[in-house]
């Protein structure tokens, strides 16, 4: 009889020890190349998370008070660790989430250089002063770290967006309790055991598990001061809501529908590698994918027919392991049929299907290939749904004014791009497009680590952006002091308040 061999269960990171969860309640970690599980994950329960809150609490004095330069010196370890285990973080993300091997090390890398920016966070948190604001009157602001920070993050990319929250948090002298996606916790436990072989004090970063009963109990934990969370964006509404009604500080980054604008004058070629990089990447499993490309003028035929020839020629497959594939897998079964559901919606709404991404899929794993969707009208459900997936509709427009008038009628905003060599139209774009990130002959605007991700709208709830300068000050709150000094005649020696050239008070 064949052995079954059991399941590696998640633990939990509390106080600086790997603890198991006591939950009842789990979830199952696949392999989407194989459609196999990996791992279980229990859910912690609500006394669970209150012990995770309790160690960063515990740990908040010490690591505020650790001076900066020396948080920092633990950051550029946890850097040069996560340099040497890059590979084999790559190759973990495949495992678990389905990225080809060159995504998956094109986020760790980025999640790298989130590290390098944060290294440098101690010349941001410097104030600043001005003497004799008023007469004899001098004035200054500090920033000190806002407390336990929580982040809540997604499946899509497992080592990069916790890396958006963590080492930022970290530099700016909070604590930390990282909740990753309960169906990619692996990454994150591998992120924790380099940042404890980089010296980070125990109860500075801790992990935990589970879904939005966990989710739940961080927002309403009165020990939190700041949540950070990327996600859809009904996820993302109900984490704003619910941590701003509780008195925090909250980021909160929501879903997309990202347009892509063709310009009769763009270079046809590399727009439409542009777009089928945008929208089939990553399986489309980002909120920077390119969803709806909008052709402007007498270009769609053949804008449709250059994709059609592209994305056909993508190899779809399993990822781990392998190499010579350019498209992974989705998540899971779930979000497999969903987005394979959205070409018969599409279809039945009068789309035409000129790419259709169930024929090229086969195996065991959840695996489908990129659709083009033509013909596609404003009011389509394919039109205005983040579908996350690998789809790229396409929506013929006659001129630039009503391709700006689609992106002023779609509640996201988060990125959008135009392909023209037309300066003109690029600063038309640029200026009024509606959405938060902009760019122009570029697939994908998604800033690097010393620019914010500026998400608008129901892209994002909040104030601050993650990542860049706004990171730093949403970690941070100001102290401002003014100072008056009045001439004593009495010196410390002879003033009974003093002692040894020290004050009593």
């Amino acid at each position: 009889m064949a052995t079954v061999q059991a399941l590696e269960t998640v633990k939990m990171l509390v106080g600086g020890r790997w603890i198991a969860a006591g939950s009842s309640r789990s979830g199952e970690v696949f392999n989407p190349s194989t459609g196999q599980p990996i791992a279980r994950v229990p859910f912690s329960t609500a006394e669970e998370v209150d012990r995770a809150v309790k160690a960063a609490h515990a740990a908040l004095p010490e690591w505020a008070e650790t001076p900066a330069v020396e948080r920092a010196r633990v950051l550029f370890r946890f850097r040069e660790r996560l340099v040497e285990e890059s590979e084999n973080l790559a190759r973990l993300v495949t495992r678990e989430h389905g990225k080809t091997l060159s995504e998956s090390r094109a986020s760790v890398q980025r999640g790298v250089e989130m590290v390098e920016f944060a290294c440098g966070v101690p010349s941001l948190l410097m104030g600043q002063t001005l003497p004799n604001i008023a007469r004899d009157v001098d004035c200054e602001t500090v920033r000190h770290p806002v407390g336990v920070c929580v982040g809540i993050t997604p499946f899509n990319f497992p080592v990069m967006v916790p890396l958006w929250m963590v080492p930022v948090a970290l530099a700016c002298g909070n604590t930390f309790v990282l909740k990753p996606s309960e169906k990619v916790p692996l990454s994150a436990l591998k992120l924790g055991e380099l940042l404890i072989e980089s010296g980070l004090p125990d109860g500075v970063f801790n992990i935990v598990h589970g879904d939005k009963e966990c989710v739940d109990a961080l927002l309403e934990h009165s020990d939190v001061s700041a949540v950070s969370f990327v996600g859809s964006t009904a996820a993302a509404r109900h984490v704003y809501e619910t941590g701003t009604r509780k008195g925090k500080r909250v980021q909160a980054a929501g879903g997309a529908k990202n347009h892509l604008i063709i310009m009769p004058d763009a270079d046809l070629d590399q727009a439409a590698r542009a777009l089928q990089a945008s929208a089939f990447g990553c399986a489309g499993e980002r909120c920077m994918a390119g969803s709806v490309a909008l052709p402007v003028g007498g270009i769609g035929d053949r804008l449709v027919e250059r994709l059609r020839e592209l994305a056909g020629q993508m190899r779809v497959g399993p990822t781990d392991g392998r190499e010579d594939v350019d498209m992974g897998p989705v998540i899971g079964r779930d979000h497999l049929n969903r987005v394979a559901g959205y070409l018969d919606v599409a279809l039945a709404e009068g789309a035409h299907i000129a790419l259709d991404g169930r024929k090229a899929a086969s195996g065991d794993g959840f695996l489908i290939g990129p659709s083009v969707l033509d013909r596609v009208e404003p009011a389509m459900r394919v039109a205005r749904e983040e579908i996350f997936g690998p789809v790229l509709s396409v929506l013929r427009v006659d001129n630039l004014e009503a391709a700006l008038a689609i992106g002023r009628n779609c509640p996201y905003g988060n990125g959008a791009s135009i392909f023209t060599r037309s300066g003109w139209a690029a600063r038309e774009f640029k200026h009024r497009f509606n959405a938060g990130m902009i760019g122009i002959n570029v697939g994908v605007p998604a800033p690097m680590a010393w620019f914010p991700f500026t998400g608008w709208n129901q892209s994002f709830f909040g104030d601050l952006h993650i990542q860049g300068i706004e990171g730093v000050q949403f970690y941070t709150r100001q102290k401002m002091t003014m100072t008056r000094w009045f001439e004593s005649a009495s010196q410390p020696g002879d003033d009974p308040l003093w002692q040894g050239g020290k004050s009593r008070t």
